[in-house]
């Protein structure tokens, strides 16, 4: 493990930020709206509230949240990256903490409007983790295990976990309360998928005169190969290449701009890659 004096100490001034912020939301919109926010949370929450409805009595959140995330965390030590696995047990313990020491109070008793802000909220608080270089623990482990790993989609699986949790949470608390939830993960979700991008792919063509330096460019900015395919110019006849390749959606703007250094007049077209097949290189994490 390398460390950075500078560069650790804003990441983990950018880990305690979004614990706050992470803490905050539960106190607020998630008790507020009785909601049963997704992953490793939500199934801390569900605990406590069945044994509160069984017993009277309320376990602490942080040791529910830490037990379970004993398994993810040896995940993420053993496959992912100890760097990165010190710095999501900061987020957990942090933001489990300071769940059960921060006073909760309500914004507003509309639950929809709990649900969707308290999703945005909750998706800004785990981009900020895993744009800094950890993660809020839980799910969130297996999901980056599985995307570097072993190159499969873990959406299903994650959703399929999800399900089992909000079946119970309405069997056990109100369907009402579960449908909300559902709104406030599609809406956490939707925030994840727009702030973090490495686990999604472009697929980039590049008409150009300068194949090769284009191709070795990509290469230097992404560490991502390219393909060469011969062309004609309909109009003018004259010969082209087109450099096709597929990159991190991450590093799509810094690899237009390299590409645009090497050959201003290059013609590049970028595409959202929906479904991939093979191997893809992904930057692993420390």
């Amino acid at each position: 493990m390398k460390f950075d004096f500078r560069k650790d100490l804003k990441t983990l001034l950018f880990i305690a930020f979004a614990a706050v912020m992470m803490a905050v939301n539960i106190k607020t919109f998630v008790r507020a709206g009785d909601l049963f926010p997704g992953g490793v949370n939500g199934l801390t929450i569900l605990i406590q509230r069945t044994v509160e409805m069984i017993t009277g009595y309320t376990p602490p959140f942080s040791i529910i949240n830490l037990a379970l995330n004993a398994i993810p965390v040896y995940i993420g030590f053993r496959f992912i990256g100890k760097k990165f696995t010190i710095y999501s047990i900061l987020m957990i313990f942090l933001s489990s903490t300071l769940t059960d020491i921060l006073p909760g109070f309500n914004v507003t008793q509309d639950t929809l409007l709990i649900s969707i802000f308290g999703g945005i909220i909750n998706g800004l608080a785990i981009s900020i983790c895993l744009l800094s270089g950890a993660t809020s623990g839980g799910t969130d482990f297996i999901s980056i295990f599985l995307s570097e790993r072993k190159g499969v989609d873990s959406f299903n699986m994650i959703l399929a976990f999800n399900s089992v949790i909000l079946i119970i949470a309405g069997a056990l608390f109100g369907w009402d309360k579960a449908l909300y939830s559902i709104i406030f993960q599609y809406t956490s979700t939707t925030v994840i998928r727009a702030l973090y991008l490495k686990f999604q792919q472009s697929t980039l063509f590049v008409v150009t005169t300068k194949a090769h330096e284009v191709c070795d460019r990509i290469y230097e900015v992404s560490n991502h190969g390219a393909t060469i395919i011969d062309g004609e110019g309909s109009f003018g006849h004259n010969e082209k290449n087109i450099v096709y390749s597929v990159i991190a959606r991450s590093d799509s703007r810094k690899v237009i701009k390299a590409v645009k250094e090497v050959d201003p007049e290059a013609f590049v077209n970028l595409l959202r890659t929906e479904k991939l097949s093979g191997y893809f290189y992904y930057k692993k994490e420390e």
